[in-house]
């Protein structure tokens, strides 16, 4: 009997084909490569081409890609138990919860607090607003952020965000929501006069602004103002926390004590998950059934921030960061084009001479680099918290030249 005819082998995919993204929103420029693999600081594309990662996702893989211990803790829990819903507890997010609560007191005699989980930084601050307005009462509802800020592109979180560019499309926004220049504490007062104004919401660097560092005695003004006016202080650490610029968060440099504090990018090592702490009094103004999220807080986005946290604790990233930022931001310096250099560990912007910086970015890209133009003028760098002075010194080298490249004829 004869039996079935045997199928041709399929034929392999080509490996530098792109995928096909016609059913993709377009939300986002065309990409200009794919990754496939990522291991520490490398990403490799779909022709085994390697890139050392300075931009980590925006701040999130701040382990390094595919980290061993967060990868094995992923793995198993998605092997036991992925997702109740908030209806049902489970034994890893109190724990989380603990930890945050004692990252954001250490060292600042503040009292306890705690944790929502979320999915991301926009849900975090979204949160945080939600918190605000119902701590504050009925006629407060006023949030005052900062120009050049960013905070998320849900309606509110876009609307707290003080770039108006990015609001027009979207009007008419929500209500309730002042914007003024950032480090400008005169312009602050003003805003706080009055009795409508709930909380202020600030980035302790502003990140995507442009990593923009406020002067020394910024934030502790703010936070006296806000206790003088009986408004919260809502500090944005999406970027800045869990290491990224040397402490645990970046308020913790200067000692403050915010009343609301909201974490996400870094916190699952690239896995979604978010947080908005409260002081314990702030927090209980919400009751049951004020706020949710049907993922918040799950099982499997537990096991990733619980490793993670763990590995951070161990690997003293604060202390990496302070030391790989300085040696990174001491090489910065040095590139012909860059005029200065800003931010705090291992979140940097290089000041470029002219507005070449996404020449730039695409230059390095193109010889194994990734970092990003923040703005016309300026290259963000924020490589993994683990990373090491080889590393550092192979991207120097290689944004050396791309500035040699770049930079020649612009008058510097």
């Amino acid at each position: 009997m004869t039996g079935p005819a045997t199928p041709a082998p399929a034929t392999p995919p080509t490996a530098l084909a792109p995928p096909d993204r016609s059913a993709m929103m377009r939300t986002y420029a065309e990409p200009p490569v794919t990754f496939v693999r990522g291991e520490g600081t490398m990403l490799f594309d779909a022709a085994g081409k390697g890139y050392l990662d300075f931009i980590t996702g925006l701040a999130v893989v701040a382990l390094g890609h595919a980290h061993p211990v967060v990868a094995d803790a992923v793995a198993a829990q998605a092997r036991t138990l992925c997702h109740t819903s908030n209806l049902y507890g489970n034994t890893l997010a109190p724990e989380v919860a603990l930890t945050i609560d004692r990252l954001i007191n250490g060292g600042i005699g503040q009292a306890g607090g705690q944790v929502f989980f979320c999915n991301s930084g926009a849900e975090a601050n979204e949160c945080a607003l939600k918190l605000a307005r119902r701590w504050a009462g009925a006629g407060r509802h006023v949030v005052v952020s900062a120009l050049n800020s960013f905070h998320g592109r849900t309606l509110a979180t876009l609307t707290a965000t003080g770039q108006p560019e990015k609001h027009t499309p979207f009007l008419p926004l929500p209500e309730g929501f002042v914007h003024v220049p950032y480090d400008d504490i005169e312009a602050l007062e003003a805003a706080l006069e009055g009795d409508t104004v709930a909380a202020v919401l600030l980035e302790p660097l502003q990140g995507e602004g442009g990593v923009m560092v406020p002067s020394s005695d910024y934030l502790g003004a703010v936070r006296s103002l806000c206790t003088e006016h009986d408004a919260l202080l809502m500090l944005d650490e999406v970027q800045t926390g869990l290491g990224r610029t040397g402490h645990w968060f970046a308020f913790q440099a200067q000692g403050l004590a915010p009343d609301v504090v909201t974490i996400a990018k870094a916190l699952g090592n690239g896995m979604p998950v978010g947080a908005c702490w409260a002081r314990a009094e702030v927090a209980a103004a919400f009751g049951p059934g004020d706020h949710g999220s049907t993922f918040g807080g799950q099982p499997l986005a537990m096991a990733a921030a619980r490793a993670t946290l763990a590995v951070m604790e161990q690997e003293d990233v604060c202390g990496r960061a302070q030391r790989a930022g300085a040696r990174l931001a001491a090489g910065l310096g040095t590139l012909p084009g860059v005029v200065s250099v800003r931010g705090a560990g291992l979140l940097l912007a290089a000041q470029l001479a002219a507005p070449r910086a996404k020449d730039v970015a695409a230059a390095a890209l193109a010889r194994g680099l990734l970092v990003n133009a923040v703005r016309p003028d300026a290259v963000r760098v924020a490589p993994p918290l683990l990373v090491d002075d080889g590393e550092i010194d192979r991207a120097l080298a290689i944004l050396g030249g791309v500035m040699t490249e770049v930079m020649a004829g612009t008058g510097d």
